[in-house]
């Protein structure tokens, strides 16, 4: 709109006109430009919409971004565990192949050190049967030549062999000049049936090893009786029995024949002839060293426990064992004949005392004793097991129940039961020696001496053979004998050993006492 002003001069109409014109076009410029804005305004707005829908949709996306950042951390912190894991895991494999490599070769190793030993001992059992069978032979040949030499005459009418009667050389002629006189008799020959079966018969029987009369393990050898037994004073002879150190020594009932055995594997028989020791035979077939002897009630059988975790039993007429008892996991302690004899007991370092049947070769019984077990000693129903844990256990045999437990001060590394079954005496670590009464097991009483150690975890003690005396080996080497019924030390016998004494044994006859060492050195005592 335009105003007049009044002091101003009034304008032509064709300025008026021009104004006009130019107010109009001016206006319709503005009524464009005004359309444009309102059109921008309208894609203003639209792009504004378009910005904030980008900003929320921004918005979720970086939302989203921060949700997979944290999914990748995870992903990549989790990776790093696995491969670290993986690292560790790849060490570890790497190391126990190298284990598995080298412990296949200890266990190649191992196997080739226990088959060898065990190659060497079935070559040794075989020079043995091979000897035996040699021997045997020799023996049927030499009884052959004799039986062919030999003439037996018939009687044709009766039937009856009457056989030769032996001859002297005084007589050889006489019976040559009889024999080329005598009409009315044949010779029986190899072609005599009858004979040839007879002597056929007679030495099959030889060669099955038995007699015609009953079995040996049938017949009853009762055991002497020691009246007196008598204190040793003196070594009357010392031999190195074995190759290496000798762990146990026991007499046969027959008190002229003892056995040693050692770490060298083998049992030593000896005969005692003029106050010596004679090597009376080798029996072997064990695979590690010996660590306990014991005889049968018979002298003719004997019972060993070994390092190679069995139990081995001989004939004495035989250097390979009948059996080889076998089931122990660790090394046997301590075998023993049960009363029966049909029976065996044994103790081991695996923490068991097992029973078995002699005539079936296998355990009947397995009882858990809770420790090591030393030794053992038994009756027909009752089992007494010494233990490192210090500690003498009772053992009914039908329930293999523990029945009684006797605490000691040392290691027990030892066990012996009184000839009548009433008196146990044990040894242990703290160099004491314990006899207990079986009938009242409180009742006690401790045996010691100056001087005397126990010298090892198998230390054997063991009671005469009428029960009046105890004899242990100590570490100096010196025999300690107690008199059981005043308690006071009896006799030392000193200076025969060079090393600890590991086990003594006493004739049944009560003549002689035996001490071995772990310098492979036997020790002959006596008073004659």
């Amino acid at each position: 709109m335009l105003f007049c002003d009044p002091c101003r001069p009034s304008l032509s109409e064709d300025s008026l006109s021009s104004l006009k014109t130019t107010t109009g076009e001016l206006a319709y410029q503005v009524v464009e430009l005004q359309q444009r804005i309102q059109i921008k305004e309208v894609t203003l707005d639209e792009q504004h919409t378009k910005l904030y829908e980008v900003q929320n949709h921004l918005s979720v996306l970086a939302s989203e971004r921060s949700v997979l950042q944290e999914s990748v951390a995870e992903v990549q912190t989790r990776n790093r565990l696995l491969k670290q894991e993986y690292d560790s895991l790849l060490e570890q494999h790497r190391d126990m192949e190298s284990t598995y490599r080298q412990e296949k070769l200890r266990s190649s190793e191992i196997l080739e050190n226990m088959i060898l030993p065990k190659q060497q001992a079935a070559v040794r059992m075989n020079h043995h049967n091979e000897k035996r069978v040699r021997a045997r032979e020799a023996s049927l040949h030499k009884e052959l030549q004799m039986a062919v030499s030999q003439n037996v005459n018939i009687n044709e009418e009766t039937g009856n062999v009457s056989p030769p009667k032996p001859s002297s050389p005084k007589c050889e002629s006489s019976q040559r000049f009889e024999r080329s006189h005598a009409p009315l008799s044949r010779s029986a020959s190899a072609t005599s049936p009858r004979i040839i079966s007879s002597i056929r018969g007679l030495f099959e029987s030889k060669i099955r090893g038995k007699s015609v009369c009953r079995s040996e393990e049938d017949l009853y050898i009762p055991l002497g009786v020691c009246l007196v037994a008598r204190v040793p004073t003196k070594a009357i002879f010392s031999t190195d029995a074995h190759e290496l150190g000798i762990n146990a020594v026991r007499f046969s009932t027959s008190s002229n024949l003892l056995a040693t055995g050692g770490t060298d594997r083998v049992i030593k028989l000896w005969g005692i002839e003029a106050g010596t020791l004679q090597n009376r035979g080798t029996l072997d077939g064990s695979n590690e060293g010996i660590t306990s002897i014991e005889f049968d009630r018979t002298g003719t059988r004997i019972l060993a426990a070994s390092y190679d975790k069995s139990a081995l039993f001989w004939r004495l007429e035989d250097s390979v064992p009948k059996l080889t008892l076998t089931g122990h996991s660790r090394k046997v302690t301590a075998a023993r004949f049960k009363y029966s004899h049909k029976q065996v007991v044994t103790g081991s370092a695996d923490r068991t005392v097992k029973i078995w049947d002699l005539q079936r070769a296998a355990c009947i019984q397995t009882i858990e004793v809770f420790s090591f077990c030393s030794d053992v000693v038994c009756s027909e129903y009752l089992i007494i097991s010494g233990h490192y844990d210090r500690k003498i256990r009772f053992w009914d045999s039908r329930a293999g129940t523990c029945t009684q437990e006797v605490p000691l001060q040392g290691k027990v590394t030892s066990l012996d039961l009184c000839p009548n079954h009433r008196q146990l005496l044990s040894c242990s670590r703290d160099d004491i020696l314990q006899l207990v009464d079986l009938r009242k097991s409180n009742d006690r009483v401790a045996f010691r001496a100056e001087g005397f150690k126990c010298g090892s975890d198998s230390t054997k003690a063991i009671f005469s053979p009428d029960g009046s005396f105890l004899a242990a080996g100590s570490a100096d080497g010196a025999v300690y004998i107690w008199n059981v019924n005043t308690g006071n030390l009896e006799k030392r016998l000193p200076d025969m050993h060079r090393a600890s004494i590991s086990a003594v044994a006493w004739s049944l006859s009560g003549e002689y006492v035996v001490s071995v060492d772990k310098s492979r050195r036997a020790v002959l005592w006596s008073d004659i």
